[in-house]
């Protein structure tokens, strides 16, 4: 059974980087910021996380961030089909834009929770937080259902330089390069990147995508620390179809392009006190066009639009150790967001000031606490007030229970506000929130090397905003608060080291979303999903892995024709292998040399995750990669 297996992952390739292990990037118990802001080991948070190590990214040869989502249990990732096409992250059963993404602490979503992740590359990426449940405590609005926060690489030690190449189907072809280092005082990492694509289709599918990252960390005594932050990302996606996936335009297109800047202060007062200051500025560029297909194109109607987005905002706080048995966070923040662009009737903008305050007791003890309270005052909406109350009661040495319950929140987007035009923005709109509470059990005792997690959770949420194609009320509006949905399940988790370089890394979960109202089934959220992951080394120069996902049935809406019927999207599974292999240096003066690959969809599965628009067929990546050490 062994060498089956050993065989099969081997012509999966081998993937990681020279000289690690699988064992060496399973990490049991990590250390997690995300949650309370407070460095905490995963086994002492009362809330479901998940962390994905840039080690595990690079093993896998994971290129964006939505491809290592895909195996975190509650997550369900939906794109459109090319590379660069809308993708999307339901979490939990909550609408796409329910999730707070933030690089560095600074928050990337537009204003009123729209993200799409088509675009956010693993360039840089030390690791990745996932934490499940509302968190609007400590992030204010669109944690509704929880928090994606990417950290990027901090350079130590002494001076490395990378440069990779490779190409493979639909015409892709990646460039990078890395430069990192740094002692205790001051340490650097610095990035650059480029990806295109020729497509799906057989016209107007191209896609590049073009990321600038950098990190620069200084620590001028043992009390202080600093760290600035950069990444520009620019992105330019052509696409053929219109909304039912007809191939129709040789002309339209959409461009998304700009920075994000971050900035984390920290000073030890003394053995009790800590202030931490966190500041970040994001400016997106969101450009669309469409033209004629030529002279005698009578049905295609020219329009284009640019919008600039700008989130400028800052969070203090002090963590006190006020007991030896607990700490205390006090905190405030501020933001102002904006927009201006030719979708909105004028330029927009709002300001958002918060207070919080949070409680965390000692995590070694049989029984941790962590309670918390935030305070908003919106500028718009005036004041909302969420909470978040969660415990951890060690049963056994090898054994814990959790429970929480929290609420969130989310401000309507600025386009929900004041689109003006064709459809019509209300500016009376509530935010949508939601109430959460879920209870679980951790077992981590399993042959001393594995976890395994079981997590049920139950969320509700209130005043979704919806849009009507017809005009609503005395205003005339196309948005109001009009919806409640309910999301409940079950997670659960195994990973661990099986042994003889093997490790695992498998999940399921169950899911019923439906609308309060009518009691269907939300659109694009499975009732079932499970992973598999598998890694095995290949002696001390690489590892092999192989990713498979399941995707259970789910409802869909097939826009093709009108009025839009619902449909059902029959389940699939994508099985993903990827690797690198270090030659090792050629020469003692000369660089040493890797070859990586990377197979998606392996098996070929035809399926749409989004209805009319089939997915990527099997996806073959090769290259090779060049590193240096001085």
């Amino acid at each position: 059974m062994r060498l089956a297996l050993r065989a099969l992952l081997l012509l999966a390739f081998p993937v990681s980087l020279a000289g690690q292990t699988p064992t060496d990037t399973v990490e049991l118990n990590p250390v997690v910021v995300t949650a309370t802001r407070i460095p905490t080991p995963a086994r002492d948070l009362p809330v479901a996380v998940t962390v994905i190590s840039g080690a595990q990214l690079r093993e896998r040869g994971i290129r964006t961030v939505a491809d290592a989502l895909r195996a975190v249990p509650g997550a369900d990732v939906v794109t459109t089909n090319a590379y660069g096409s809308q993708t999307s992250l339901f979490l939990r059963g909550g609408e796409s834009d329910y999730v707070k993404v933030m690089i560095d602490g600074v928050p990337q979503n537009a204003p009123g929770g729209a993200y799409d992740f088509a675009n956010l590359t693993t360039d840089g990426v030390e690791r990745i937080e996932v934490v499940r449940g509302p968190a609007s405590v400590l992030y204010g609005s669109d944690a509704m259902t929880g928090v994606v926060q990417i950290f990027t690489r901090d350079g130590r030690g002494p001076a490395r330089g990378s440069v990779g190449l490779s190409g493979g189907t639909y015409g892709s072809s990646a460039l990078d390069a890395t430069l990192t280092g740094g002692g205790a005082r001051v340490g650097y990492s610095l990035g650059v990147s480029r990806f295109s694509s020729d497509g799906l289709y057989a016209f107007n599918n191209q896609y590049r995508n073009e990321v600038v990252s950098g990190r620069v960390r200084l620590r001028p005594d043992a009390r202080t620390d600093a760290a600035l932050s950069l990444r520009y990302g620019d992105a330019l996606y052509h696409f053929p179809t219109d909304g039912g996936g007809d191939t129709v335009s040789h002309n339209q297109h959409q461009l998304d392009r700009g920075p994000s800047v971050g900035l984390d202060l920290g000073h030890v007062f003394s053995p009790r006190a800590e202030g931490r200051l966190t500041a970040g500025w994001r400016r997106d560029n969101l450009q669309y066009a469409i033209d004629k297909n030529g002279p005698a194109d009578s049905t295609t109607f020219p329009y284009s639009s640019s919008d600039w987005i700008t989130r400028t905002g800052v969070d203090a706080r002090v963590n006190v150790r006020a007991l030896a048995s607990a700490i205390v966070t006090v905190g405030g923040a501020f933001e102002r967001e904006a927009m201006n662009g030719t979708t909105l009737d004028t330029a927009r903008s709002r300001n958002d000031g918060a207070a919080y305050l949070q409680v965390v007791t000692a995590p070694e003890r049989t029984v941790s606490v962590t309670v918390g309270a935030r305070l908003e005052d919106n500028q718009r909406f005036g004041t909302y007030v969420t909470h978040r109350a969660g415990m951890a009661v060690r049963i056994a040495r090898s054994m814990r229970a959790i429970g929480s319950l929290g609420t969130g929140f989310k401000e309507p987007s600025f386009y929900e506000n004041f689109a003006t035009g064709f459809v019509r923005g209300n500016p009376n709109l509530e935010p949508e929130h939601s109430r959460n509470w879920e209870a679980g059990v951790e077992y981590t005792g399993l042959w001393r090397t594995m976890t395994i997690r079981a997590t049920y959770f139950h969320q509700r949420f209130r005043d979704l905003i919806q849009y009507s194609g017809k005009r609503l009320g005395p205003d005339s509006v196309n948005y109001s608060n009009v919806a409640d949905a309910a999301a409940q399940g079950l997670e659960v988790g195994v990973q661990g080291a099986l042994g003889a370089g093997l490790s695992l890394d498998a999940g399921y979960t169950y899911l019923d979303s439906r609308d309060v109202a009518t009691n269907l089934r939300l659109q694009r959220r499975p009732a079932h999903t499970a992973s598999l992951g598998l890694g095995y080394g290949v002696g001390a120069r690489g590892t092999a892995s192989l990713v498979a996902v399941f995707t259970g049935d789910r409802d869909d809406y097939d826009y093709a024709t009108f009025p839009a019927p619902r449909v059902t999207l029959p389940p699939h599974t994508r099985v993903d292998a990827s690797g690198t292999y270090e030659l090792g240096r050629i020469h003692g003066t000369l660089p040493a040399v890797g070859l990586t690959a990377r197979i998606e969809n392996l098996l070929g599965a035809r399926y749409e995750d989004v209805k009319n628009f089939p997915a990527r067929g099997r996806t073959l990546l090769l290259g090779g990669r060049l590193d240096w050490g001085w």
